[in-house]
């Protein structure tokens, strides 16, 4: 193995601890801080293992973990574009390919090609696995906002049409996941943490 690989591959997990220092809208359940994407990444792995069975088609557990792993890097230079933020996401895409090619452009080519791969198809949603992290991806924010009264989605002004809107997708890569989120979602509004309208 030459140095030079060797030292980008150090220089790139480097650089990935940036990603503690990025933080979303949601709340963590205990604390009530803001989370860290390298957190949001974490609680979405540990989603994958414990919900795969509920895909909507069997996956390839090891690509969606891969996929949810590395879905978030982009936020480093991208920063966190808060789901309901109509203007923030405008230009998101385009912002965070600037920042897939810096970052991923950090390791050994063949690896930062694997990496842009493997993001590209994440964000494009068209695969089982892509589907299914997506759906995750969805669910995750909509239950810590659940778990904390709903704080962020009064400080927005979110409404109930507005997050199934946003996160109806869900269904596309896990249906039985995505109905039981909107069960408690539903609970939600019953409990006047989320506004019906």
């Amino acid at each position: 193995m030459s140095s030079e690989r060797i030292a980008r591959q150090f220089a790139f997990i480097i650089e990935a601890d940036r990603l503690k220092e990025v933080f979303r809208q949601t709340l963590l359940t205990q604390s009530r801080r803001p989370e860290n994407d390298a957190e949001h990444s974490w609680h979405l792995c540990l989603m994958v293992l414990v919900l795969a069975e509920h895909s909507n088609v069997p996956v390839d557990v090891l690509r969606v973990l891969k996929m949810l792993v590395i879905h978030d890097l982009v936020e480093i230079d991208a920063g966190d574009t808060y789901a309901y933020d109509t203007a923030g996401m405008v230009d998101q895409h385009a912002r965070e390919c600037i920042a897939a090619e810096r970052i991923f452009g950090l390791l050994p080519p063949d690896q930062a090609a694997d990496f842009r791969a493997v993001w590209d198809e994440f964000e494009a949603r068209q695969t089982p696995e892509a589907k299914f992290a997506a759906a995750l991806d969805r669910v995750h924010p909509m239950l810590l906002n659940i778990l904390t009264q709903g704080q962020k989605w009064r400080e927005h002004g979110v409404t109930l049409p507005k997050v199934i809107a946003r996160n109806q997708h869900a269904a596309d890569g896990a249906a039985a996941v995505w109905q039981h989120a909107l069960k408690l979602v539903n609970q939600a509004v019953a409990d006047g943490h989320l506004p019906a309208k």
